[in-house]
């Protein structure tokens, strides 16, 4: 007759649950910031994330400083439920391009979806006109001669903090190319 097997010389390994995150960064068609947007990119890409990237329309998005990448979505085309997060990319094209009723749109139900929403250098101006920094912390780009990001926060009812980055609840905000690594590494603890 053939021994059992006692519970110690069987080992079970349990599963393992492979979650698998994607973000969406939402940038301008032309003059998005190159290094608010590569730089965070590759970081969450090397963290495991999955990245899409979305503006107002398809084709090859020209950065300020000449980076291009393909634009897989139209920003109507952003399906929330596909995403765990999202990315608005700041540059000379920002508010241009991104400074619109379906970009406050894609922010609030972000926001309502319980999600990571993140902003850096002045794509913070967006969610605080869409009215998601009520009540709420955050950064922007700014500079000794130009405060007019800082007031539009303000006068939307967030708390400018002059710092590189600052999350208050699920949104993280930044304030320029500088703060891009540690941007990207924020958000990625935030979907990990």
């Amino acid at each position: 007759m053939e021994k059992l097997a006692t519970k110690e010389e069987i080992k079970i390994e349990s599963p393992k649950i492979i979650i698998k995150r994607e973000v969406v960064f939402l940038i301008a068609f032309k003059d998005f910031r190159d290094q608010e947007y590569f730089v965070p990119k590759e970081i969450l890409e090397k963290g495991g994330i999955k990245v899409k990237t979305a503006s107002t329309r398809k084709g090859q998005a020209i950065g300020a400083d000449g980076g291009d990448t393909n634009i897989d979505l139209t920003l109507e085309e952003i399906n929330l439920t596909d995403f765990d997060g999202i990315v608005f990319v700041g540059g000379p094209g920002c508010l241009e391009y991104l400074d619109n009723e379906k970009s406050y749109k894609i922010a609030k139900e972000t926001v309502v979806e319980n999600k990571i929403l993140a902003a850096i250098c002045i794509s913070p101006i967006i969610l605080a006109k869409a009215g998601v920094l009520d009540d709420r912390k955050a950064t922007v780009w700014t500079s000794a001669l130009e405060r007019g990001p800082v007031k539009i926060l303000e006068e939307n009812g967030a708390e400018f903090i002059n710092e590189k980055i600052i999350q208050d609840g699920n949104i993280i905000t930044a304030d320029g190319p500088a703060a891009a690594e540690e941007f990207g590494k924020k958000i990625l603890e935030n979907l990990t």
